[in-house]
């Protein structure tokens, strides 16, 4: 393992306060005691930064194989390439089985829990008068009130126009919304005994749990109030989450054994094979089929958007981390997954 940092610090990043991935890194950074300078979307201090190919939040800048300093996005493979930039405090379990479950809630974080944050802040009026009149004044700079106005205004209905896209409609709503009851009752039986998804220590799905979080639980009016409802542990888990750079240094065996993973961790991936798990393969299979909707059943309701390029990606990464598993892992693994569902990514 390097001595020292292979990136040179303070990272630049740009984000705002109301993308969960900013917040995810953000966390992270904090975590991992990575120096950073936090530049805010549309600042004055984004104007002379390069702009990424597909303008995402985060975005680092971050130097390629000829130096040359390029916008850089997407939190997962940010994560793993800092992973092997800077020593120490690392979120990826080494135990190859455990980095897989890692990677696997990471997913549903990044790309299930999103719907329910996405859902809930664009499907609700007061989530959506909230977000509409906020969201603006994180990159507007010094406004009056008569030029944030339309600002405001077009936001608010470019959103919930793109409710369809995380597949939030009239059909679905219920899906989402149940699910989320369920994940944080879950979530809350888990952390009753265990510090962090994977044991005494952060790994990667924590600070994507975190991120999303951060709006359903502390921003967004309707799913806050559920969240204190269902347990205010989780509520009080997002906001310590924020900031955990005075957190002793991990060590190994603070994770879970892979031969003694808790009944409650079981719990949470049989949240993931019951929704995500079939939302990503009906994904695929529609992609692959180049249909222009998605239709399938997901906690047995009938389940209707367009499919997501970018889900299609997230499955072959799971395959391809399943596929470079050992065969003593895989069969480890597929112990640990069995009954859960997501045994259903393999098959």
């Amino acid at each position: 393992m390097p001595t020292q940092s292979t990136l040179e610090t303070p990272l630049t990043m740009m984000g705002a306060p109301g993308s969960p991935y900013t917040r995810k890194m953000r966390a992270l950074m904090r975590y991992r005691h990575i120096p950073y300078r936090m530049v805010l979307q549309n600042s004055p201090e984004q104007a002379p930064l390069p702009a990424a190919k597909v303008p995402l939040l985060p975005t680092f800048y971050l130097p390629n194989a000829e130096g040359e300093i390029l916008a850089t996005t997407d939190s997962t493979p940010l994560i793993r390439r800092f992973e092997h930039a800077f020593p120490g405090r690392g979120v990826i379990p080494s135990d190859p089985v455990i980095a897989f479950l890692d990677e696997l809630l990471e997913d549903y974080a990044d790309e299930w829990l999103t719907k329910c944050m996405f859902h809930y802040r664009w499907w609700f009026e007061a989530d959506i008068a909230k977000a509409s009149q906020v969201l603006p004044n994180w990159g507007a700079g010094q406004s009056t009130d008569e030029a944030i106005a339309p600002l405001q205004k077009m936001i608010g209905e470019r959103q919930v126009s793109r409710l369809g896209v995380v597949g939030s409609n009239e059909e679905t709503a219920p899906v989402i919304e149940q699910s989320y009851r369920r994940f944080l009752r879950a979530f809350d039986r888990h952390l009753q005994q265990h510090r962090f998804l994977l044991g005494g220590q952060p790994g990667s799905a924590d600070f994507a749990t975190h991120g999303q979080l951060t709006c359903l639980a502390l921003f967004d009016p309707t799913p806050s109030a559920i969240t204190l409802e269902e347990s205010p542990r989780v509520y009080a888990w997002v906001e310590i989450t924020e900031d955990l750079s005075g957190l002793d240094d991990p060590r190994e065996e603070k994770w879970f054994s892979r031969n003694a993973i808790p009944e409650t961790l079981r719990n949470l991936l049989a949240e993931v094979g019951r929704v995500h798990v079939p939302s990503l393969l009906a994904n695929a299979d529609a992609l692959e089929r180049g249909a222009e909707r998605m239709e399938t059943t997901i906690d047995g309701q009938r389940w209707i958007q367009k499919p997501f390029p970018y889900q299609g990606k997230c499955l072959r990464w799971l395959r391809e981390s399943h596929a470079a598993l050992s065969e003593t892992d895989r069969r480890a693994l597929g112990d640990i997954l069995a009954d859960t569902g997501c045994e259903s990514l393999f098959g």
